[in-house]
């Protein structure tokens, strides 16, 4: 098989040609999943950022980890092959397309593995077993709904692929399971590695009992310094003593129906009173975002003195709350209704650029100053998330 590629490969001159290889290398692949051609209409050929487009010779639909393996090791021997692991398809650069190579759909693989596990002595079921192709939306749901668990953490959005995000793609050729305690160096390695290191094709994901509703506030800051108290205040105290989830954006001190004032309220019988600003605010405003989790057993004074106590705390401007309480789902898959607007608009099929960027403490004012108020004070057409993160959450691993 290898021999076979090599010899496509010189007598193309190092370009394979789908019109006439798609076929052969099916044949000699021998997989028990599937092959498609790719050129400019595949989707392989472009992802969510809409600013890049390739054309790979090949879209490989894997039945597991054999066929992943086999396709790998394959490429690696042939000459100039190259292959990219593609999840939903939501990078913004091009980094899961494959200009003339192979690209795997890793989410052919969605139903290969989902199973709770109980380990490590837990009295009840605390992890699952899921395949790296299946989405975070689709684990939240089964898990919510079979099983009244879920995952401890998420992405805001849930539209990815469990694989994809943890390792934004990737190559490799063996079929190997690690973890912190089992070949540490490549689980290490493959976590955040950006593909480098391998493949992920199955993850076990911790669990916690899922609570049943979400009471969700917007709070509204004139001043950055507030601001930032505040949201490291909230992420630095212990755990119960918080709320459940923090995070902020900055937003354009105006009535642009994207970037300012409309794209904060949630709240239908509550719109956004433009008389409470203060006049000594600048030209953009700042939105922290929190979460209170709770379960239909509990009291609602009891949630509603434990919402207080906390937002008594924060300095932000009076008046300018926003609240709902939502189903937990709802509030994990709150960006799925973004989306599914988004996509009726065509907005979704636009290109995404997309920056992130950490930046530290100490510089976090002047970015503010230069950044936010001076050069994207008018807004992006898009999200300026902002949230503080302790050092002290950032694992570092030395393996020797």
């Amino acid at each position: 098989m290898i021999a076979y590629v090599e010899r496509i490969l010189q007598d193309t001159d190092g370009e394979l040609k789908p019109d006439h290889d798609i076929s052969s290398i099916s044949k000699f692949l021998d997989l028990q999943g599937s092959i498609e051609s790719g050129g400019s209409t595949s989707i392989a050929s472009k992802d969510f950022g809409c600013l890049y487009s390739s054309e790979p010779l090949a879209f490989i639909k894997p039945s597991g980890a054999d066929d992943i393996a086999r396709v790998v090791k394959a490429a690696s021997r042939a000459l100039h092959m190259t292959v990219a692991a593609r999840g939903n398809g939501h990078s913004v650069n091009g980094q899961a397309m494959n200009d003339g190579g192979l690209v795997i759909d890793m989410r052919s693989t969605e139903e290969n593995h989902f199973q709770l596990l109980t380990i490590d002595g837990s009295p009840s079921p605390n992890y699952i077993d899921v395949s790296d192709g299946a989405l975070w939306e689709d684990v939240l749901t089964r898990c919510v709904s079979e099983f009244g668990m879920a995952p401890r953490s998420w992405t805001d959005y849930l539209g990815l692929t469990v694989g994809g995000t943890l390792s934004n793609a990737g190559v490799s050729g063996e079929i190997t399971v690690c973890s912190e305690t089992r070949n540490p160096e490549l689980f290490f390695g493959v976590l955040g590695g950006l593909g480098q290191f391998g493949i992920i094709t199955r993850a076990r994901v911790k669990l916690q009992t899922a609570p049943d509703m979400v009471r969700w506030i917007r709070v509204l800051y004139s001043e950055f310094e507030a601001f930032t108290r505040d949201v490291e205040f909230l992420v630095s105290r212990k755990d119960g003593e918080s709320f459940d989830y923090v995070e902020g954006f900055v937003f354009s001190n105006n009535d642009d129906p994207v970037n300012g004032w409309p794209s904060v309220p949630f709240d239908p019988d509550h719109g956004f009173n433009r008389k409470l600003i203060p006049p000594t605010a600048g030209p953009v405003l700042y939105c922290l975002k929190v979460a209170f989790h709770y379960r239909h057993s509990d009291q609602p004074s009891t949630v509603d003195t434990a919402v207080s106590g906390l937002l008594e705390l924060l300095g932000f401007v009076e008046g300018l709350k926003f609240l709902v309480d939502v189903s937990y789902v709802e509030f994990i898959l709150r960006v799925k209704q973004v989306e599914q607007q988004a996509r009726a608009s065509g907005i979704w099929d636009a290109p995404h650029p997309w920056l992130n960027l950490f930046i530290s403490k100490s510089s976090i004012a002047a970015f503010d100053r230069t950044v936010f108020k001076e050069m994207l004070k008018d807004g992006i057409g898009g999200p300026m998330l902002i949230y503080p993160l302790l050092r002290s959450k950032l694992t570092t691993k030395v393996v020797e």
